[in-house]
């Protein structure tokens, strides 16, 4: 009768941005009570920083302090832009407090302590080179060359389960908008986006001969179509026996439930298998200028509750097809990674299925990864490395996330004060 119920309420979801009360009440009455039985928790402070000093645990109590405080941060902002435009020298100081924190190296080779370091208490590290705002045609080619080194470096090291890219790497993202919108390319631009498909299939043909499953990163919505298409033209490719390209799904948007369903139809159709990462989204603020500066409909979910419905639907409806679906939920949301861990429990599959991993970023929600790790489920954490100067927009990001984020800091800093007492016992 449980998993009846399930599916009903996978099946019944349409993906659209108001379901009906029944649905929402037949969801909650599955899962709510449930979620507290699961044999996971997230309050086991200490293997939740069983990888961190004392002075690594000082010096994230500090850090989460400082980025709480949104008026720091905005000042923070100014002043480190400034500071690296005028070049100051503070790169040693960066380097050793947020840097340290959230990215794991200047090159590759920087990297290796952190994959280590992780690999210990079975967490997968996720090569992601962190340089951003590139437009030239050279800058495009060294993204590409680094992202296949970022492969060669995880071929057979069980350390590194996954690559990742962003299209906006390989491409200008002019070009990405004007594929988007289905306008005519100039000859010139034709010539220019069949650079960038090249540079696509390259990367994850060189993961396919690897044996190394890539994501490609989600976008702006207005640039989205254009990679969802790249996507799908390299899963129909590589992903025939095993899956090694993953899209991502940013279930912020008020389609992509539906669009992962038809996504999974296309590749049962095409015969290959979906690579499904799932993620919320990471630029709500501006999606809905954009929409409302353009006059067009936001294709922003309109509440929170929203967004969470539909990526909670999104898991379960993973797992209802995991045989021919592979899912890696990146989420720093704990109510959907346990309600994943009870999905699996009720649906018998083992916890290292290679089929379904969890995923958080590095330097953040540790008490999420390294219980689910400890419990044997498959977990990797996104591993940004760059040159500090070209990671800044990265740290920023993450330092707005933390402060915007509601809970998250305040989350973190609590388990962190909880361990520092636990360790003075």
């Amino acid at each position: 009768m449980r998993q009846k119920r399930i599916s009903q309420t996978i099946n019944g979801a349409s993906g659209h941005t108001s379901p009906t009360s029944e649905s929402r009440s037949l969801f909650s009455l599955n899962f709510a009570y449930d979620l507290k039985n699961t044999m996971v928790s997230f309050d086991n402070t200490e293997i939740a920083f069983s990888g961190k000093t004392n002075s690594d645990l000082r010096r994230s109590y500090w850090l989460f302090k400082l980025i709480g405080n949104p008026a720091f941060v905005r000042m923070g902002k100014s002043l480190t832009t400034f500071a690296i435009k005028t070049h100051l020298p503070i790169k040693g100081i960066i380097k050793a407090t947020i840097f340290k924190q959230f990215v794991g190296g200047e090159n590759i080779e920087e990297c290796s302590r952190t994959i280590e370091s992780l690999g210990k208490f079975r967490i997968g590290t996720i090569l992601d080179y962190s340089v951003e705002g590139k437009e030239s045609e050279t800058d495009f080619d060294h993204c590409a060359t680094e992202t296949i080194a970022t492969i060669n470096r995880a071929k057979n090291d069980t350390n590194i389960p996954f690559c990742v890219f962003k299209v906006t790497g390989l491409a200008r993202f002019d070009l990405l908008e004007k594929v988007s919108a289905g306008k005519t390319l100039s000859s010139e631009e034709t010539t220019e986006f069949e650079r960038v498909k090249k540079r696509v299939e390259k990367i994850c043909t060189t993961a396919r001969d690897a044996g190394k499953p890539i994501f490609i990163d989600a976008e702006e919505s207005w640039i989205q179509q254009a990679i969802d298409d790249l996507a799908d033209a390299m899963m129909a490719l590589c992903n025939r026996e095993k899956a090694i390209v993953y899209n991502t799904f940013q279930l912020y948007r008020k389609d992509r439930l539906a669009f992962l369903k038809q996504s999974f139809e296309k590749a049962q159709a095409g015969n290959y298998l979906l690579g499904a990462k799932l993620v919320r989204g990471a630029y709500m603020e501006k999606e809905r200028e954009r929409a409302a500066a353009n006059n067009y409909p936001s294709p922003i979910q309109d509440t929170k509750e929203n967004s969470d419905r539909d990526y909670d639907l999104a898991l379960l409806y993973c797992i209802e097809h995991i045989e021919r679906l592979a899912v890696c939920a990146g989420s720093h949301n704990e109510s959907s990674s346990l309600l994943l861990v009870k999905c699996m429990q009720e649906k018998q599959i083992r916890n290292d299925h290679p089929h379904v991993f969890f995923s958080q970023l590095f330097g953040m929600s540790d008490h999420i990864s390294f219980n689910l790790s400890n419990a044997g489920y498959n977990v990797a954490k996104y591993v940004p490395y760059g040159p500090v100067r070209e990671v800044l927009p990265y740290l920023i990001r993450r330092a707005q996330e933390n402060t915007s984020v509601k809970g998250q800091t305040g989350r973190e800093l609590s388990l962190i004060i909880k361990e520092k007492k636990r360790r003075k016992n």
